[in-house]
């Protein structure tokens, strides 16, 4: 195996990204694998009441429809193989409409599915276990739309050992689409645990797309252009190093930075990133560039996986609706937060006369007046705002009255008030999400090929205590610093952040060694908590990745719920990395002179 290398381009970050990857990466990749990762709980949630209307959906059609359809006589030519967990809550109704588009092309591929996720049909099984919510402690809710174990990558590998063009696959972790190759190419073995880390690590370099080549940026002005962005590739060597680039002449960057920023997107702890095949340890892993737009990563550590498999659950709890409305002129804010007072006492006075109960949740943002910042706002009159006005209530009925007084507004309200015709936004159902474990030996994936279905049990796991994680060791500097002043945080790091469930992650990097000590000072979990208590009901974590001079934060209940079960502008907390930039910290005086 020494010396061979697998070239895998990822081309999808989530279920509608741009369609402009697949080509771009057939035509400049030199590809052996084409990834595709379409889930995250909400999708699922999408997915499962699609599936509920009618049987033979709950898949990404469009990865059929569209993108296969574009570039299956392209794949074939080329003898790239396909990867993607597209199938969301029916891959078997996705692989025969896979299959029913090479016979119709005249093509000769051969589809497998990976099943073995949905638990659907285990609830009152896990019910009757006395099951509760992993983070928590929360009952099971009376009904679920959907419920998934997350499977690895060794369910992949099997059917690309059966002969495989593509690979169908429900819940899968998001990496496994590139850690199944790997595994196959390789033959890695369940014991493999660095090389495991390593190529989950790839996996979750690649997962997101364009994130990794210049998407999301901290220094978004020295990215290129975005029209044509560069979608990531990743060449895996037999160790599990990789080297990350883009198609040659494609925009976007590749860099040690726009890498590093990827790693430490929603990582949680980078020293137990609990995965189905490995616990991966990323905290002294290093990136370096070794040419232009490609950059090397290695230095991932694995362990054996845990006893037990994460399952993500889906629920529905009411309705949720969320409206804009534009306002212009001299003290915008003050009209929006009049505006925005009115229309909810007018529709509580409505519910109250109707004997029905009050909204449940209510969310008020002025977009433009810096609502996102809380107490560190700059913006204090601004002439132009957007008024967004979101709330919850168990009935569809009741936001539709809210709506139709929010809409009202344009007539009776304040001077400026407008908005885009014929876009009026309509109540939806609120879906929760519900984490559990269950124990690793009950879930059995099986490969279909045909006719044909092969088990492909788990190697066994053993109990995972996070407590027993030996921490780096990082020596503070001086609490003396002479002269300093304040800078914004942006001047000596980069940052990136998402979301995991209802907390936010937040990874911070240096620009340059030497800042990493200073960073450790000014950004401690309590300083963190404090700046974001506005946005927050929980505690702050923060943990230290050494290897690339970076911090993780988490921050426990920030969300608003997450996803779909949020009213806020920013759900899943992709600006709050951008808000935590903005920070003063204290730098040597002498430092500051060349930021």
């Amino acid at each position: 195996m020494a010396g061979k290398t697998i070239r895998i381009g990822g081309a999808s970050g989530f279920w509608g990204d741009s369609t402009i990857a697949a080509p771009q990466l057939l035509a400049g990749g030199k590809l052996d694998y084409l990834v595709f990762d379409y889930l995250a709980e909400i999708t699922m949630s999408i997915m499962a009441r699609s599936r509920a209307k009618e049987p033979e959906q709950g898949y990404a059609h469009d990865f059929v429809t569209q993108v296969l359809k574009n570039s299956l006589p392209e794949l074939a030519k080329q003898k790239v193989k396909v990867i993607s967990n597209a199938g969301g809550v029916n891959p078997i109704a996705c692989a025969k409409a896979i299959e029913a588009l090479i016979k119709e092309m005249g093509l000769s591929l051969k589809v497998a599915t990976v099943v073995g996720d949905d638990l659907i049909g285990r609830v009152d099984e896990l019910r009757a276990a006395g099951t509760k919510e992993m983070f928590s402690g929360a009952a099971m809710p009376a009904k679920f739309m959907s419920v998934n174990a997350y499977l690895g990558g060794f369910p992949i590998a099997q059917a690309l050992a059966q002969g495989a063009d593509i690979v169908i696959t429900g819940r899968v972790v998001d990496s496994a689409v590139t850690l199944g190759p790997c595994i196959f190419e390789f033959g890695w073995k369940p014991e493999d645990y660095d090389q495991l880390a390593q190529g989950s690590l790839a996996g979750h370099i690649i997962e997101c797309g364009a994130q990794a080549t210049g998407g999301l940026f901290t220094d978004w002005d020295t990215t290129g252009p975005w029209e044509n962005i560069g979608y990531p590739i990743a060449e895996v060597e037999a160790d599990g190093a990789f080297t990350v680039s883009k198609p040659e002449g494609s925009g976007g960057l590749v860099s040690r930075m726009t890498v590093a920023e990827q790693l430490v997107y929603e990582i949680g702890d980078p020293q137990a990133y609990i995965l189905p095949d490995v616990v991966c340890d990323f905290s002294q892993v290093k990136i370096e560039d070794v040419g232009k737009d490609r950059t090397r990563v290695s230095g991932a550590r694995g362990a054996q996986a845990t006893d037990k498999l994460k399952v993500s659950a889906t629920y529905m709890d009411g309705f949720r609706l969320g409206s804009y409305v534009s306002i212009r002129g001299m003290d915008a804010p003050g009209k929006a937060k009049k505006t925005a007072d009115a229309v909810l006492k007018r529709t509580g006075a409505i519910l109250r006369r109707m004997g029905a109960p009050e909204l449940t949740e209510v969310s008020i943002e002025i977009i433009g007046a810096e609502a996102g910042y809380g107490p560190h706002a700059r913006v204090t009159n601004p002439r132009e705002v957007m008024l967004k006005l979101a709330a919850k209530h168990p009935s569809e009925a009741a936001l539709g009255l809210l709506l139709r007084e929010l809409t009202s507004s344009g007539t009776s309200m304040a001077p400026g008030t407008s908005g885009m015709g014929g876009n009026r936004s309509k109540p939806s159902p609120v879906v929760r999400l519900f984490s559990c474990l269950v124990d690793r030996a009950s879930i059995v994936p099986e490969v279909i090929t045909g006719d044909a279905r092969a088990k492909a049990p788990f190697s066994p796991g053993r109990p995972f205590d996070a407590s027993k994680l030996v921490r780096p060791k990082i020596a503070d500097v001086a609490a003396d610093l002479g002269a300093t002043v304040e800078v914004p945080l942006v001047k000596i790091a980069h940052g990136r952040s998402g979301d995991k469930g209802n907390d936010s992650n937040i990874g911070i990097i240096a620009r340059k060694p030497e800042y990493y000590p200073i960073i450790r000072r000014e950004l401690t979990a309590e300083a963190v908590r404090k700046y974001f208590s506005y946005l927050m009901d929980g505690g702050v974590e923060r943990f230290d990745l050494p290897g690339l001079y970076a911090v993780n934060f988490l921050l426990r209940e920030s969300l608003g719920g997450g996803g779909i079960a949020s009213l806020r502008n920013d759900p899943q907390g992709k600006a709050y990395a951008q808000i935590l930039l903005d920070m003063p910290v204290r730098v040597p005086k002498a430092l500051a002179a060349g930021l």
